[in-house]
């Protein structure tokens, strides 16, 4: 039988065989919120499924089943605003990551990668990934996959300027992964080309350039200020979409699962060994 790399493809015994040959497991955390609507509620999960799949593959490692919901309270917006979106918590967040985690450890992981392509769901991870390797002893990181200011693995893909914020909300990069992943969700007749803009309650002291928690003042962009994604995104857009092609959008997929996938054989490689497996708490 061949060697399914998704977990929840495999029976325990094909399970089994994995923890056997790596200690090394990839976990795809999405989200499930307003875009601009021109593309479903979905795109960031379906962009993190797309890298992990195929960077699980190029590494051979196994990955587990898609979390479709993330970190998402600033998308939620006035009653009717953000309909769809599905956000869960900081704590319950937190919580789920952990019994992710510690269910892969108690199974045989060592080293353990979150794979997300919602920058949203690496805000409130820090105490979590330190609880995972201070009580277990595992290695637990966060992959984002390279967009909004951190494009330099893509580059040369994206055309637009940096004006236009080629690689952030619902603009060039994620209309074009949505194009490629299933161009019937797309709808390009809703699109529109926006721009960030600083609250308008903030006043013309103020500027933002994209979707980052933090506000330019007096030319210094250095303080963060918790924001509704409705107060600097109209239309819940930021870039360009009308550059997004399908062709992008799988360059973009390969091109980000083969670093996502390179990555991966380093951790291979690290000297984490989990001393402490025990899953005491089951109800």
């Amino acid at each position: 039988m061949v060697m399914r790399h998704n977990l929840l493809e495999c029976a325990y015994t094909d399970a089994i065989e994995w923890f056997k040959k790596t200690d090394t497991v990839i976990v795809p955390v999405g989200s499930c919120e307003k875009h601009g609507a021109h593309v479903p509620l979905g795109t960031d999960s379906f962009t993190t499924i797309n890298v992990a799949e195929r960077a699980a593959k190029m590494a051979d490692v196994p990955y587990t089943p898609l979390l479709p919901f993330g970190y998402s309270p600033h998308h939620m917006g006035r009653v009717g605003e953000g309909v769809g979106t599905i956000t869960l918590s900081a704590n319950t967040y937190r919580a789920v990551l952990t019994d992710i985690a510690r269910s892969l450890i108690y199974h045989g992981a060592n080293k353990i990668v979150f794979v997300t392509h919602h920058g949203s769901n690496t805000k409130p991870i820090d105490e979590f990934n330190r609880q995972i390797r201070y009580k277990y002893g595992a290695f637990v990181c966060f992959y984002k996959t390279p967009t909004e200011r951190e494009c330099e693995v893509v580059k040369g893909i994206l055309e637009g300027p940096p004006e236009e914020t080629p690689g952030w909300h619902a603009g060039e990069m994620e209309t074009a992964q949505m194009m490629a992943h299933d161009m019937s969700l797309v709808d390009m007749s809703r699109a529109v080309n926006d721009r960030a803009h600083a609250p308008a309650w903030m006043g013309p002291e103020f500027s933002k350039i994209d979707g980052t928690i933090t506000v330019k003042f007096r030319g210094s962009e250095n303080i963060y200020v918790p924001m509704e994604h409705h107060e600097y995104s109209d239309h819940a857009t930021i870039g360009n979409p009308f550059r997004g092609t399908p062709e992008k959008g799988l360059a973009l997929f390969e091109k980000e699962a083969e670093h996502l996938a390179a990555f991966i054989e380093e951790v291979k490689k690290f000297p984490f060994v989990v001393k402490n497996r025990d899953f005491p708490e089951r109800a």
